[in-house]
């Protein structure tokens, strides 16, 4: 039978986890279970054989990892000719899905390219059912998805992102957005979600996902792992598995199975469970379910959107030790000359520093400044960030600026680990999912955009990303080139968010050397380094307040705001480039 007309009036039942199946089977790692295909395949096929003698209509293939990116082409061939052969031998008749799982980005490989080789061997071997399971973005999959249905017309096309409990995947998307842009993709023919989440919690995200006018597949965890000896176990009750698999079945899911932890016992007792009656709920409407929304000042936004003023943001620096009296000092200076916001760097140069976030409650607490924490997504992973959101909401925090983060040097990386769960537009698209969800005040979200960039195009294509991603606002890097300030211009003209020009000042003629060789993002004009030369502390801090005033008047038509950048904690530098800012009129 065709899958289509079977799932008409059938509930589809995948098998279930077969990398941690073998493991238990074999006491061995999971990631060596594609590799079976070509040394046990016995094994795997006697897997596949109890799957479908235990009840399921449904068989991947052995090859969640195989790709280019994880081995030699040759291998990659080999193992999906292998597994596609196990597969169908063991299947009796059920359906065979080729089980594609995430290509490793890497930027100097075409990603479509190496999910179209996949795509390719499955098709010259006539797979015609897809399973691109365990995703936690779509990026690359509805290419992938038309790209299969340019090829073969007929081919069945599934899309299952994994989910935490809270309904966001390890990439920081919303279930429920991924499942429905691919149910609105004409070349899906199915969405879902599976690993990472155990039934129960799925029934809720179920729900929260609502109706779709496509099939639903949900396949949970057997339960939350324990971890013993460097490998986790799955202790869970199949029975309780199989209950809540018939409520998924009864509130609207179409296709069900099993991904880590769940052996042929766990598709015995679903489809035992699936057996008795279904009590189909009447349809739910689609409810976008939103955090009560507490109304809460952001003096820093109002201003922004205010025609009649210029923002003030200055940066300010923490300490790199505990000792935070000077940094307070210089803040109540700032705040004295009525800067709108401070914003606090996140371990510059990936070295370590007073916590932006801290520093930010800090201030907002004691001093009741607006600050603006700078977030990387260097140092964090999806839990750790989540869980500094909240407190940063909780603190009274409105505002938080998203950036990728510098590396961390080489000498360090032995002892020091980078985690790069995101990059900024994937942070920003996760702080919108908690916007959305979770929060009951929004953050405001800003993003970095470099008016020095060689290729200033790249860059403003990457800032349109960012605004899709949620991004509202942009604070540049410094400008002090004729260049920068056209390129910021022509920033005005294509971007939708608000601009806040980079004012840095130039303390001396070493600093400006320094920063046109040391510094990424930063480019001092020739013309004004020349200016510095021999010139002493006092006459250089004059010449600065000069040039940043010549830059202010120069951006202020292109601008919503200046962000100034307080160089080795001259505070009293900055102050007297406000004061200028303000006999001119510019603020």
């Amino acid at each position: 039978m065709e899958i289509r007309s079977y799932l008409k009036d059938n509930i589809l039942l995948f098998d279930g986890g077969m990398g941690t199946c073998y493991a238990a089977r074999n006491n061995t790692a999971a990631d060596a279970c594609e590799w079976a295909s070509l040394t046990n395949p016995g094994e795997i096929e006697a897997i596949h054989r109890a799957y479908r003698e235990a009840g399921c209509q449904a068989i991947k293939t052995n090859t969640y990892a195989v790709n280019r990116l994880r081995m030699p082409e040759s291998d990659c061939r080999a193992l999906i000719r292998a597994a596609c052969a196990i597969a169908r031998r063991a299947a009796d008749g059920a359906f065979v899905f080729g089980a594609i799982g995430p290509i490793p980005v890497q930027d100097d490989r075409d990603m479509n390219t190496e999910y179209r080789f996949v795509i390719d061997c499955f098709l010259e071997l006539g797979i015609s059912n897809f399973l691109f399971e365990t995703h936690s973005t779509d990026l690359y999959l509805h290419e992938a998805a038309a790209y299969i249905r340019e090829k073969n017309p007929e081919a069945f096309v599934l899309l299952s992102f994994n989910t935490q409990p809270d309904g966001f995947t390890a990439a920081g998307r919303l279930i429920r957005d991924l499942c429905r842009d691919g149910a609105d993709d004409p070349n899906v023919d199915a969405v879902g979600m599976n690993c990472m989440t155990t039934a129960r919690h799925m029934v809720d995200l179920l729900r929260k996902i609502g109706p779709l006018d496509k099939a639903i597949s949900v396949m949970p965890n057997a339960c939350y792992p324990t971890v013993r000896s460097g490998r986790s176990f799955y202790d869970g009750d199949p029975r309780y598995f199989a209950s809540q698999m018939a409520v998924l079945r009864d509130e609207g899911a179409r296709i069900l199975g099993g991904c880590c932890g769940t052996t042929p016992e766990y598709t015995a007792a679903t489809a035992k469970a699936l057996k008795a009656p279904a009590h189909f709920r009447i349809p739910w409407p689609r409810s976008e379910e939103k955090a009560p929304v507490i109304t809460r000042e952001n003096p820093f936004w109002d201003v922004l959107c205010d025609p009649e003023r210029k923002a003030i943001a200055v940066e300010l620096d923490p300490p790199e030790d505990a000792d935070m009296q000077r940094f307070m000092d210089r803040a109540r200076e700032l705040q004295s000359k009525d800067v709108d916001i401070i914003t606090i760097a996140d371990c510059p140069v990936a070295r370590a520093k007073v916590d932006s976030s801290l520093a930010a409650c800090k201030l907002h607490r004691e001093l009741g400044v607006s600050a603006l924490p700078h977030m990387t997504c260097r140092d964090r992973n999806l839990n750790a960030t989540q869980a500094l959101l909240l407190g940063l909401c909780a603190e009274g925090i409105g505002n938080v600026l998203v950036v990728t983060g510098d590396p961390i040097p080489s000498a360090s990386r032995d002892e020091v680990k980078s985690v790069y769960n995101f990059n900024s537009r994937g942070l920003m698209q996760y702080i919108r999912g908690l916007n959305e969800t979770v929060l009951p005040t929004p953050f405001h979200i800003f993003g970095a955009l470099n008016v020095n960039a060689r290729n200033f195009r790249v860059q403003l294509d990457l800032a349109k990303k960012k605004e899709d991603c949620g991004c509202e606002g942009f604070l540049t890097q410094p400008v002090l080139s004729p260049q920068a300030a056209e390129n910021l211009k022509l920033a005005r003209q294509e971007l939708k968010g608000k601009l806040l020009g980079g004012i840095i000042p130039v303390v001396s003629y070493r600093n400006a050397l320094f920063m046109n060789s040391e510094i990424a993002g930063i480019t001092v004009a020739e013309s004004i380094i020349a200016c510095y030369e021999g010139l002493d502390r006092t006459q250089a801090e004059a010449l600065a307040v000069e040039i940043s005033a010549d830059f202010g008047r120069e951006i202020a038509p292109y601008t919503d705001g200046y962000y100034l950048i307080t160089p080795f904690g001259r505070t009293g530098l900055i102050a007297r480039i406000l004061d200028r800012f303000r006999e001119e009129g510019l603020i």
